[in-house]
């Protein structure tokens, strides 16, 4: 992989903060300079591959960051303590945060990172559970892959509004962190391995499943805790994620021509197709019949 250079003020090599333990990268540079009354400012990203011997220490940076292992294993120390690297572990630091970040001899380090700054900077890190110096998960562990590789992409194209779209995209990146969060190996992860189970379950029967009784029934848990871990780790009830499903499904049907709605209405586990008409009018602000009309 080539190490790609491309900026709105022309940056001619790597700032002096990037360690030189890296043996490819693809970066982008906008502006290292920003303005420090802007919302929300991309400095610069990118993905590197790192060398075994990789080692970054610092005592403060001038930027804030987030950095996102996609492969590899390695230990940050933030704050005075030391947090083990893996893929889908994502760490932050930023002005006056001490950071160590060394890498595996066996298992080099393959991260992605954004720096940036601004006014809502420290509110963005917050929001995604992210302050500076603390250290998440996601799961799935390449969950994020996707948004970094676009910003990067946004970031290298010399566009004039490279720098807004790496912006949007930054913003994009926290919703998504705070979608897939995930709790460190710990206390709570006997909780998390029971909110995916429970999960799985009710996308794989989510035609069948008819009522928050059934799902719990059928985890095996009751009816409050299952509530309480969807409210810990979805943001949704279980069965406002198993009625999103019923709907989705629903969607897909009422788009294939001569499909009748009590038809749809009975495969997705609804016996009346009146009450299966209001619900998908509140999910979707269209009753069954005005959005079949709009294919």
């Amino acid at each position: 992989m080539k190490l790609g250079i491309s900026s709105i003020k022309a940056s001619k090599t790597a700032p002096e903060f990037f360690s030189s333990d890296v043996a490819t990268a693809r970066r982008f540079y906008l502006d290292l300079n920003p303005p420090k009354h802007r919302p929300l400012v991309v400095v610069c990203g990118g993905l590197e591959h790192c060398m075994p011997d990789y080692a970054i220490r610092r005592e403060s940076f001038p930027f804030f960051s987030i950095e996102y292992v996609a492969r590899g294993r390695g230990e940050v120390r933030l704050k005075g303590r030391t947090f083990p690297l893996q893929p889908g572990r994502l760490f932050s630091y930023g002005p006056c945060i001490p950071h160590h970040i060394t890498g595996g001899d066996a298992d080099p380090l393959v991260k992605y990172f954004v720096d940036f700054s601004g006014t809502k900077a420290t509110a963005l890190l917050r929001s995604c559970g992210l302050s500076t110096g603390r250290v998440s998960e996601i799961f799935p562990a390449n969950v994020l892959q996707p948004l970094f590789d676009e910003l990067i992409q946004a970031g290298s194209q010399t566009r004039r509004d490279s720098a807004i779209l790496c912006a949007k995209l930054l913003e994009c990146l926290a919703l998504r962190i705070i979608g897939a969060h995930a709790p460190l190996a710990g206390a709570e992860t006997l909780a998390f391995t029971t909110y995916q189970q429970c999960r799985r379950h009710i996308e794989q029967h989510s035609l069948r499943l008819r009522t928050l009784e059934q799902i719990a029934g059928e985890c095996h848990v009751n009816n409050a805790y299952l509530c309480r871990l969807f409210r810990r780790y979805d943001q949704q009830t279980p069965y406002q994620y198993l009625l999103r499903l019923k709907m989705n499904y629903a969607a897909e049907r009422l788009q294939q021509p001569g499909t009748l709605v009590k038809q749809v209405a009975a495969e997705s586990g609804f016996a009346d197709p009146f009450h299966f008409s209001r619900l998908f009018k509140s999910v979707f602000g269209l009753s069954p019949d005005s959005f079949r009309r709009i294919r």
